[in-house]
């Protein structure tokens, strides 16, 4: 974890082993406009302009201060649940119930441990009803909202590409169903009315008020049901701005969770780019993507006009997945991170970022009833990695290759 200093002055880049400080200017962008028209959901080209940063680099990072002894909130996050069949079928008795607990029950106790847990539930939960199904149309049975409760995650993202994918049905499905057996978990990105998706949600843990958001770029090409054109909250620029500058008014303190970026890519986008210029120019303290299947690097952004600084998790990668595909670049879809943020309050009642890391994770894939779930990368042995059947759809995989491409894409930040 880095401690960091109440006043950051520069960005640190963290991708990769060498690190450098730069600060990013983003006067430029001003005018910019990146809405997302309801009926285009998942093509990056709605970003006209690119990102042309003036960088200016330091030599040396602030100094690591310990001093901040106030009232603190630790907060964890989670990437993409990715219930592709084979995961489905590892959670399903002979009997045809389904228990999916297995897949969560090596992160439990870190999970539990945050005052905040959040999870990015990628599939809609629409119930057996909806027909139980994998990519490329996902639908999850109800039992993976007991697990995600179960293993003790406060808030669940919904607002993915796969939202829409069993209809307007799925979202109701999805939504009565946390809101009956489980009201106390704040569930965002999904909406069942136009005031639901106008409010912003906070949560109050040691006295710091912080606020969630989370919007999605598109949705494969299905356009929102015309009777519920707020069934989903999606990368809309006007939207946005006004959902911070709400935040800002209720909480102390706000994380924007955006499911956007490049399928299978290592490194951020220019829709990232460009988003987070958004974010970082309208005060948002905390970005955690998810989308891009892989781990992408974590940074320090600065705007100077503002002054504001944010840090960026531009993408968790896959809590759990077992993609049917083949080749190289397959091992990078098992590793995953859990986000690790300590937040505390300023002398000016405004939260800050106190400590911040990220904790390796892999997902076990083996046949058989229970053969799937996720481990972190620290507990998860050369043994372990010899049975896991992904090797069969790209022999790289080891848990060489895992610690390799944590370091490469996260530096020293990881463990």
């Amino acid at each position: 974890m880095k401690k960091i200093p109440m006043i950051l002055l520069a960005m640190f880049t963290l991708s990769g082993c060498d690190r450098q400080e730069m600060i990013y200017s983003f006067n430029h962008v001003e005018e910019a406009s990146v809405d997302n028209e309801v009926e285009n959901t998942e093509s990056v080209d709605n970003i006209q302009a690119e990102t042309e940063q003036a960088v200016d680099i330091t030599t040396e990072e602030p100094e690591i201060s310990d001093v901040y002894s106030g009232p603190t909130v630790t907060l964890a996050m989670v990437g993409d649940v990715l219930l592709h069949t084979p995961v489905e079928e590892s959670c399903q008795a002979e009997d045809g119930s389904y228990d999916f607990s297995s897949l969560f029950a090596n992160v439990k106790d870190e999970v539990q441990a945050a005052d905040i847990a959040i999870v990015n539930q990628e599939v809609i939960i629409g119930g057996e009803e909806l027909g139980v199904s994998g990519y490329p149309s996902f639908n999850a049975p109800y039992e993976v909202a007991d697990a995600l409760a179960e293993t003790g995650f406060d808030v669940i993202l919904h607002g993915t590409n796969h939202a829409m994918d069993q209809g307007k049905k799925g979202i109701t499905n999805c939504l009565s169903n946390w809101e009956k057996k489980y009201p106390d978990i704040k569930i965002l990105g999904i909406n069942k009315s136009q005031d639901a998706q106008d409010s912003v949600t906070v949560l109050e843990q040691n006295g710091i008020k912080i606020a969630v958001l989370n919007y999605t770029y598109g949705l494969n090409g299905i356009a929102l049901p015309q009777d519920m054109p707020y069934a989903v909250n999606l990368l809309d620029e006007e939207k946005i701005v006004s959902d911070i500058a709400s935040a800002r008014e209720q909480a102390d303190f706000v994380v924007v969770c955006p499911h956007w970026g490049t399928e299978y890519s290592l490194q951020p986008d220019s829709m990232q780019k460009k988003w987070t210029e958004i974010f970082v120019r309208n005060g948002v303290d905390l970005v955690i993507g998810t989308h891009p299947h892989v781990i992408e690097p974590v940074e320090w952004v600065t705007d100077e006009t503002t002054g504001n600084q944010t840090l960026v998790y531009y993408s968790l990668g896959n809590y759990v997945n077992w993609t049917s595909s083949s080749g190289d670049g397959i091992a990078n879809r098992m590793v995953g991170g859990m986000a690790e943020v300590t937040i505390g309050l300023d002398e000016n009642g405004e939260g800050f970022i106190t400590d911040y890391g990220v904790n390796a994770l892999v997902t076990q894939v083996e046949q058989g009833h229970g053969g799937v779930t996720t481990y972190f990368l620290r507990d998860y042995t050369d043994e372990m990695a010899g049975k896991n059947a992904i090797i069969e759809q790209d022999a790289n995989f080891s848990r060489e290759y895992c610690t390799k491409l944590c370091t490469d894409i996260w530096g020293d930040l990881w463990e």
